[in-house]
C-alpha cells in the first residue's frame, strides 16, 4: 500500500518544521516596526538610504547587463539608465534629506493620481462591490493631498511612518502563519481526501 499525499499538504508539512524561525521573524519585524514608529524622522532617513542602495544596485546591474548584450541595438539605453540609476542612488545615499523630499513628493503625486483614477472608475462603471474601489479610492487621494499640502514638512515623517506599519503589519503575518504550520498536523488529520491510498 502505498500513501500519496496532495502536493500543497506536502509542502506545508515541510514548512511546519520551520515554524519557528516564522515566529522569531515576525516578533522582530514587530520590535522594529515599533521602534520605527517611536522614531519616525530616523526611521524616514534609513528608509531613504535603503531606497537609494537599491538604485545603486540596480544601475549596476543594468549597465553589467548592457555590456552582457551590447550588439544590440539598446546598448546606449540601458547604458545611460544604468549610469543615471547609480549616480542618482548615490546621490539619494549621501543626501538623504534631499531623498525624501523627492520620494515622498513622488509618492504624493502617485497616489493623487491614482486615487482619482480608481475613485472615478469606480462612480462611471458601477460594477459590483464599486463601493469597495471607491472607498479605497477616496482614502489613496486624500493621502495624496494630504502629503502634497504638508510637504516639505510631511517628508520628515512619511517614508518612516509607512515603513513602520509596513513592518508592524507583515511581522503580524509572519506570526500568524508560524501558529498556522504550528496547528498543520491537526489539520491534515481533519483534511478530508487530501490523503489517498492506492495498491
Amino acid at each position: 500500500m502505498v500513501t500519496t499525499i496532495a502536493p500543497s499538504f506536502l509542502n506545508l508539512e515541510d514548512l511546519r518544521h520551520q515554524w519557528g524561525w516564522f515566529l522569531a521573524l515576525g516578533i522582530v519585524l514587530i520590535l522594529l516596526g515599533t521602534l520605527a514608529l517611536f522614531f519616525v524622522p530616523a526611521a524616514t532617513v534609513a528608509a531613504v538610504v535603503f531606497l537609494g542602495w537599491i538604485m545603486v544596485i540596480s544601475g549596476i546591474v543594468e549597465a553589467v547587463q548592457a555590456f552582457r548584450v551590447h550588439r544590440w541595438g539598446g546598448f546606449f539605453l540601458h547604458l545611460i539608465g544604468g549610469v543615471l540609476g547609480i549616480a542618482i542612488g548615490l546621490i539619494i545615499v549621501f543626501r538623504p534629506l534631499a531623498g525624501a523630499l523627492a520620494w515622498t513628493l513622488l509618492f504624493a503625486a502617485f497616489f493623487t493620481v491614482i486615487g482619482l483614477f480608481r475613485l472615478i472608475s469606480a462612480a462611471r462603471l458601477r460594477y459590483q462591490h464599486w463601493g469597495w474601489v471607491a472607498f479605497d479610492g477616496a482614502v489613496t487621494l486624500v493621502l495624496g493631498i494630504m502629503l502634497l499640502v504638508g510637504w516639505p514638512t510631511s517628508a520628515l515623517w512619511f517614508l518612516g511612518l509607512a515603513l513602520g506599519i509596513t513592518m508592524v503589519l507583515r511581522g503580524w503575518s509572519y506570526v500568524m502563519a508560524a501558529f498556522a504550520l504550528r496547528a498543520l498536523p491537526e489539520l491534515l488529520e481533519t483534511a478530508p481526501g487530501e490523503v489517498r491510498r492506492a495498491a
